[in-house]
């Protein structure tokens, strides 16, 4: 209940004070999804300490490098966790100590949390902050080097807790099935601050799993969901349980942290029967693009600005000035939402918001004329083909229009005619039988020609990395491995 999550939160909060931690101050959670989590969470925050998820999915190496550049003080993590958080408390003097959740007694190398928490007074006087103060570190994924740590306010958290939920348009008695790992934004501030904020009800599954998330909205009967692409996409492919569950208790399913393809959001539609959102955010900026829930929504945008968001779209060369309509530019975005800046890197904080206060999210877009946000791809995804711009979500989109094709990725290879040329990562649906030949036949029909896939390889599954998005860096390597000189010319 919330008086139960109130009071454990204050539990948690007078652990803190005990264990010497200031307001301030940094300090982990390295845990699957729990219950504990939240409650961990909040009473890190009411102490006016700085809550630090971090993504369990990380090797040692990277671990090691977030304990040192985080200044932690101290970990909560949980039986699973434990090793790789006796790892970050090995790589860092600054860590004094590990709980961990779900460990009966204390030993040599760690406390019991659930021990510790059960001496605790279940009231705190909340310790008093400014709200522009620290209140999480987010660490990106540090896909072009070391991981960031990207300091978010207790503003920017009540904001986008209280946009999204309004956006969302949650009510109290709404419920909420969170199948996204707590350490991420998705399913964070896109899904559990929300609906706590609004008075709503979440149930928590401890990890993402296409049958048993099924399984689970025939169980506990939600309103909403949140999840990426990919999520959905093996949801879909349950054919066999989703016949069986029922799944019309969901009013609204918000798909986002990824391009969306058209074909996906209308398979979502047809299945679930219900409203279907798209959203666009960043870690650094919030959910600040969404489909609206009622009204006109458009296959293939993202949506319009949430209320409060200023967003340019900057030519993508220079960005010294705006695109006109339909034209492809960088978003950049404003908003209350916006983060105070990357931990110990202001250099890199000041070249990522410009002295107006806004955030350039690397992210390519465009917009119709009545203000409706197209979303491309990354900048650094962006294949250039000849000379022609080509968009991976734009090939992969025509791809899923085959009836045959469950799930696809789209990269590039080096090209020593072209430079560069997309090459496609293709899922087919069970029990079909479809080829390189057929597909880029079905492409030719109905794409334009400089963007075909040059090679077409097949796979069961695309890889995901810690957020359940698509990795596309493991398949750019996979595609290096399989064509480890690059295309030449002739018929690539």
């Amino acid at each position: 209940t919330f008086k139960q999550l109130d009071e454990r939160a204050s539990k948690v909060a007078n652990l803190l004070g005990e264990s010497g931690i200031d307001r301030g101050d940094n300090v982990i959670l390295l845990m699957t999804n729990d219950y504990r989590f939240v409650e961990i969470l909040f009473g890190i925050m009411r102490t006016g300490a700085v809550a630090t998820p971090i993504n369990i999915k990380l090797g040692s190496d990277t671990l090691s490098y977030i304990a040192n550049h985080s200044d932690a003080k101290l970990i909560f993590t949980d039986l699973e966790m434990k090793d790789k958080a006796l790892v970050m408390r090995n790589s860092s003097a600054e860590i004094q100590k590990v709980y961990v959740a779900g460990q009966q007694s204390s030993d040599n190398d760690s406390f019991s949390y659930d021990s510790a928490i059960s001496d605790m007074e279940s009231k705190f006087s909340t310790i008093e902050v400014e709200p522009d103060d620290p209140a999480m570190m987010m660490y990106t994924s540090g896909s072009t080097g070391k991981p960031k740590g990207c300091l978010l306010s207790h503003e920017n958290k009540w904001w986008q807790a209280r946009s999204s939920s309004r956006t969302i348009m949650h009510v109290e008695g709404d419920r909420g099935l969170i199948v996204g790992p707590l350490y991420h934004a998705n399913a964070l501030w896109g899904h559990l601050l929300p609906m706590l904020y609004c008075g709503g009800y979440s149930a928590i599954l401890p990890e993402f799993s296409a049958g048993p998330v099924v399984e689970a909205i025939g169980k506990y009967r939600p309103t909403f969901m949140s999840g990426t692409p990919s999520m959905f996409s093996l949801m879909l492919a349950e054919e066999e349980l989703l016949s069986k569950n029922d799944v019309t208790s969901i009013d609204v399913l918000m798909c986002g942290s990824a391009p969306v393809p058209e074909e996906l959001m209308e398979r979502m539609q047809r299945t679930f029967g219900c409203a279907v959102v798209e959203s666009y955010g960043l870690t650094e900026a919030g959910a600040n693009v969404i489909s609206p829930r009622w009204g006109v929504k458009k296959l293939g945008s993202c949506g319009l600005p949430v209320p409060d968001v200023e967003i340019k779209i900057m030519d993508k060369e220079t960005g010294s000035k705006e695109c006109e309509v339909d034209e492809i530019g960088e978003l950049w975005s404003r908003s209350p939402a916006n983060m105070i800046g990357y931990y110990k890197q202001p250099d890199v904080t000041a070249e990522k918001v410009t002295t107006e206060g806004f955030i350039k999210t690397g992210d390519l877009v465009s917009s119709d004329e009545q203000g409706y946000i197209y979303f491309k791809g990354r900048k650094d995804d962006m294949i250039n083909c000849g000379g022609e711009n080509v968009y991976p979500k734009e090939v992969e989109t025509i791809i899923l229009e085959h009836p045959s094709v469950a799930d696809v990725c789209v990269v590039a290879t080096s090209h020593q005619v072209k430079g560069e040329a997309p090459i496609a990562w293709v899922v087919p649906k069970a029990d079909v039988s479809l080829s390189e030949k057929e597909l880029k036949k079905f492409f030719f029909e109905n794409g334009p020609p400089y963007a075909h896939p040059r090679r077409v390889f097949f796979t069961d599954k695309l890889p995901v990395n810690g957020a359940n998005k698509i990795d596309r860096l493991l398949i750019t390597e996979m595609t290096r491995e399989n064509i480890p000189n690059g295309l030449e010319g002739g018929r690539d």
